[in-house]
């Protein structure tokens, strides 16, 4: 089991001193949400809360994910950087392309792309980029962007997408870049299980492992063998025997907040470094 801290919300100035601690604590990355606006008004409900009200309000931060990794790989040698998640059809495939390779290119490919398709409309609308059927736009947008970051000459010939021989200006990856999908719905699910990995949303136990479960169903019916990661975000596992659990139904990494567990939501950088070294101390030293 790995564990990867949860930069959500989190003031821009703590972000450094966090990825650091957590390097020096063992944990295996750090993720990074991904919203450019905050809506006054929704004109689309959130999707994950039972009245659809949204989980954070408009002071809470949301540094490009991308620009946030450049950042902390200058100060880290070994944690790796994902998105908790990046709107991928939000983009233009080129531009985030060329964003994500930078970040995987000056971090020595320590970068995992984790993918969603969205949900607020009007962020759509104000990117330029349509709302309608993007979970299929999203799907072409991954295959694009793995022949851009493969370094060479590609073209593309897609429903959304077309483009005579061309590459991707440096620099590149020299390693392929990992892609997780997140999201709960059964097009999502199908959607990870053609990919390396699959992110929770904010779920129970049981619920994760049953997700998990149908990924792999399904990865056996497209014929994918190769390894795959299943990230959980479990609200009812905060203790080595939750993990355990977690990790016996197909789990290979938590992503959790470790501060929360001994001083709660705190705005204390100090205290959030002290709760890193102690979860670190308490609960990933069991999982070697």
């Amino acid at each position: 089991m790995k564990f990867i801290i949860s930069a959500a919300f989190q003031p821009a100035e703590h972000l450094l001193p966090i990825a650091m601690a957590a390097e020096a604590a063992g944990f295996e990355a750090i993720a990074s949400s991904d919203h450019a606006v905050y809506p006054r008004t929704l004109d689309t409900p959130y999707p994950y809360t039972p009245d659809g009200t949204r989980r954070y309000d408009e002071e809470s931060e949301f540094p490009d994910p991308w620009v946030l990794a450049g950042a902390m790989s200058s100060v880290t040698k070994r944690l790796r950087f994902t998105s908790n998640v990046y709107v991928l059809p939000m983009r233009n495939p080129f531009l985030a392309a060329k964003q994500v390779a930078t970040a995987a290119a000056l971090s020595k490919n320590r970068v995992t792309l984790t993918v969603g398709v969205g949900w607020s409309k009007l962020e759509f609308e104000l990117l330029e980029q349509a709302f309608e059927r993007r979970g299929a736009r999203a799907d072409e947008m991954i295959e694009v962007m793995q022949k851009l970051l493969s370094g060479g000459w590609v073209t593309h010939e897609g429903e959304f997408y077309q483009f005579n021989e061309l590459k991707l200006t440096p620099p590149i990856p020299t390693e392929p870049i990992p892609i997780w999908v997140g999201g709960i719905s059964d097009f999502a699910l199908r959607r990870a299980a053609r990919q390396d990995g699959w992110l929770s949303d904010l779920q129970t136990s049981a619920e994760i492992i049953d997700c998990v479960s149908r990924v792999r169903r399904y990865r056996s019916e497209f014929g994918k063998s190769s390894e795959f990661e299943a990230v959980a975000s479990a609200s009812d596992a905060a203790d080595v025997d939750g993990y355990r659990r977690l990790e016996d139904g197909g789990i290979t990494h938590v992503l959790t907040l470790p501060w929360v567990f001994y001083y709660g939501l705190t705005n204390s950088l100090e205290e959030k470094v002290d709760g890193i070294k102690r979860f670190a101390e308490e609960t990933l030293s069991k999982f070697p």
